[in-house]
Protein backbone atom coordinates (compact mmCIF):
# COMPACT_ATOMS: atom_id res chain seq x y z
CA UNK A 1 0.00 0.00 0.00
CA UNK A 2 1.41 3.40 -1.00
CA UNK A 3 0.19 6.50 1.76
CA UNK A 4 1.04 10.30 1.99
CA UNK A 5 1.72 12.35 4.99
CA UNK A 6 -1.92 13.46 4.39
CA UNK A 7 -3.38 9.52 4.63
CA UNK A 8 -1.64 8.76 7.78
CA UNK A 9 -3.09 11.75 9.35
CA UNK A 10 -6.70 11.23 7.77
CA UNK A 11 -7.11 7.80 7.36
CA UNK A 12 -4.62 5.66 9.41
CA UNK A 13 -7.25 3.30 10.21
CA UNK A 14 -7.08 1.71 6.63
CA UNK A 15 -3.46 2.42 6.99
CA UNK A 16 -3.35 -0.07 10.35
CA UNK A 17 -5.74 -2.68 8.62
CA UNK A 18 -3.07 -2.66 5.43
CA UNK A 19 -0.58 -4.04 8.33
CA UNK A 20 -3.24 -6.57 9.27
CA UNK A 21 -3.28 -7.83 6.12
CA UNK A 22 0.53 -7.93 6.33
CA UNK A 23 1.28 -5.60 3.58
CA UNK A 24 4.10 -2.89 3.54
CA UNK A 25 2.57 0.54 3.67
CA UNK A 26 4.98 2.96 1.46
CA UNK A 27 5.18 6.63 3.18
CA UNK A 28 5.41 8.93 0.33
CA UNK A 29 6.18 13.10 0.71
CA UNK A 30 5.18 14.79 -2.69
CA UNK A 31 4.79 11.56 -4.47
CA UNK A 32 8.61 10.20 -3.26
CA UNK A 33 9.48 7.44 -1.37
CA UNK A 34 10.27 8.08 2.39
CA UNK A 35 9.54 4.81 4.02
CA UNK A 36 8.51 1.77 4.14
CA UNK A 37 6.08 0.66 7.53
CA UNK A 38 6.37 -3.25 7.89
CA UNK A 39 3.84 -5.43 9.99
CA UNK A 40 5.13 -6.25 13.00
CA UNK A 41 3.73 -10.05 13.08
CA UNK A 42 6.58 -10.59 11.41
CA UNK A 43 5.02 -13.76 8.96
CA UNK A 44 6.50 -14.04 5.75
CA UNK A 45 3.94 -13.58 3.01
CA UNK A 46 2.05 -16.97 1.67
CA UNK A 47 3.50 -17.55 -2.11
CA UNK A 48 1.49 -18.74 -4.37
CA UNK A 49 3.02 -21.85 -5.04
CA UNK A 50 2.74 -22.82 -1.43
CA UNK A 51 -1.08 -22.34 -1.31
CA UNK A 52 -2.64 -25.67 -1.19
CA UNK A 53 -4.95 -24.84 -4.09
CA UNK A 54 -2.42 -24.44 -6.30
CA UNK A 55 -1.85 -27.00 -9.13
CA UNK A 56 -4.38 -28.96 -7.63
CA UNK A 57 -6.20 -29.57 -10.57
CA UNK A 58 -3.36 -31.59 -12.62
CA UNK A 59 -5.42 -34.53 -13.77
CA UNK A 60 -6.51 -34.77 -17.58
CA UNK A 61 -9.94 -34.99 -16.85
CA UNK A 62 -12.88 -32.52 -17.99
CA UNK A 63 -14.21 -30.00 -15.65
CA UNK A 64 -17.60 -31.26 -16.63
CA UNK A 65 -16.75 -34.52 -15.71
CA UNK A 66 -15.21 -33.83 -11.80
CA UNK A 67 -18.44 -31.60 -11.37
CA UNK A 68 -20.61 -34.37 -11.90
CA UNK A 69 -18.37 -36.98 -9.80
CA UNK A 70 -18.68 -34.34 -6.96
CA UNK A 71 -22.52 -33.73 -7.39
CA UNK A 72 -23.49 -37.04 -8.43
CA UNK A 73 -26.08 -37.85 -11.12
CA UNK A 74 -29.67 -36.81 -9.88
CA UNK A 75 -30.80 -40.15 -8.55
CA UNK A 76 -28.36 -42.05 -7.70
CA UNK A 77 -27.91 -45.41 -7.57
CA UNK A 78 -28.16 -47.27 -4.08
Amino acid sequence: MKASIVDLRYHMNEVLRALERNEDVCILSRGKLKGVIKPANGKPRMKVRDHPFFNMLQSSEVVEQQMEGLRGGRYRDL
